[in-house]
């Protein structure tokens, strides 16, 4: 122990939790945090990261889930900055949002009337680029319904919808905004569809988003089966994939995944150019979300729906959007999902959802 690096002692620590071994899981622990805070670059991106996964091995040895710290997700002026960094200087999160709007796009064509159910509006950032193009079709109608899961966030999404609202008057779009409390599947049935078509937009553990358990993602996803949506689009970290197409993995073997898929997401940003001295604020946003996630291991599964392809316009605009960044980003698109990817290593995937009963 040592002589280990910080990433032999992390995977030490993993097999010392599968094992059980709660004794040397302590030793590691505190050996890990000598190490990264003694160290004269403890404050580099892959030590910070390197406490963070200390701290998930804690989690995982420790007895009563009354013992875990519970640190709340604040949105201040520095988070805000965080977003808005990470936004210009990387195509993370517009890859995520020109994705989902090019796919809701082409699903409403004909469509006149469209209603979108939101899990996770935030800042409303997604929605001023599709709003524009709706407001080019003749007498088209835009309701977007924000998903609440607490009452903490209720006043910034009302705040967020406010200026939904002045933007679409500000381009003659006839639009609503609505929220929902969403607490158990039944709340769904409250939503007024009024002869809308119906799009779901499930974007899951993007960089701004807030700490929110996978168990909510199913009741998002389960309650949006009740609105039989056109489509549902979801964009998802490419863990969680990962761990869904290998339910049989071990705690090891998805630890070691985690640590090089955060290793790559982190080594995207730090290499980016423009964040010489500014990249810190950003990534402490993404760091927060690993410390929030307690290193979840289920997947996801849409029940009832069926993968469509995106289509080629699609494919060809995400390209060209990480075209324009520097750095090793690149698109991969197979199986029905588009992946933005580090170097090799896949990121984020988006993916469209349709019912089986119904065509696109």
């Amino acid at each position: 122990m040592e002589e280990s690096s910080p990433i032999d002692l992390l995977l030490m620590g993993a097999e010392a939790v599968e094992s059980k071994n709660w004794p040397v899981v302590s030793a590691i622990i505190s050996k890990l945090n000598d190490n990264l805070f003694n160290q004269e670059n403890g404050n580099n991106p892959f030590n910070r990261l390197a406490l963070f996964f200390a701290q998930g091995l804690h989690w995982k040895s420790i007895i009563s889930p009354l013992e875990m710290p519970r640190q709340t997700f604040s949105r201040g002026p520095n988070t805000i900055s965080a977003i808005q960094m990470i936004q210009e200087l990387s195509p993370y999160i517009k890859f995520a949002h020109f994705t989902a709007n090019q796919a809701i796009l082409e699903a409403t064509l004909a469509d006149r009337d469209v209603h979108v159910v939101d899990f996770d509006i935030m800042e409303g950032i997604q929605w001023p680029p599709l709003m524009v193009d709706l407001a080019r079709h003749d007498d088209t109608s835009l309701r977007i319904t924000a998903i609440v899961t607490d009452q903490e966030t209720e006043a910034s999404i009302q705040h967020t919808g406010r200026r939904l609202k002045e933007f679409a008057n500000s381009i003659d779009l006839r639009f609503t905004f609505d929220q929902l409390l969403m607490q158990e599947e039944e709340d769904f049935r409250t939503i007024h569809q009024a002869g809308h078509t119906v799009i779901a937009n499930c974007m899951i553990n993007q960089p701004h988003m807030p700490s929110k358990c996978l168990s909510m993602v199913r009741t998002f996803l389960g309650g949006m089966t009740a609105l039989s949506p056109k489509i549902v689009v979801q964009v998802e970290e490419e863990l969680l994939n990962f761990a869904k197409a290998s339910s049989s993995l071990s705690f090891v073997e998805f630890f070691c995944e985690a640590l090089h898929y955060y290793m790559a997401l982190s080594d995207s940003l730090v290499n980016v150019s423009g964040f010489t001295g500014g990249y810190e604020m950003c990534l402490k946003v993404i760091e927060q979300e690993e410390w929030e996630r307690k290193l979840w291991r289920d997947g996801l599964c849409l029940k009832g729906f069926r993968p469509v392809p995106l289509s080629s316009s699609n494919v060809a605009q995400a390209k060209y959007l990480v075209s324009v960044f520097s750095g090793e980003y690149r698109v991969q698109y197979e199986k029905y999902r588009l992946a933005l990817c580090w170097k090799s290593r896949p990121l984020t995937t988006a993916s469209i959802w349709a019912p089986i009963s119904r065509a696109v």
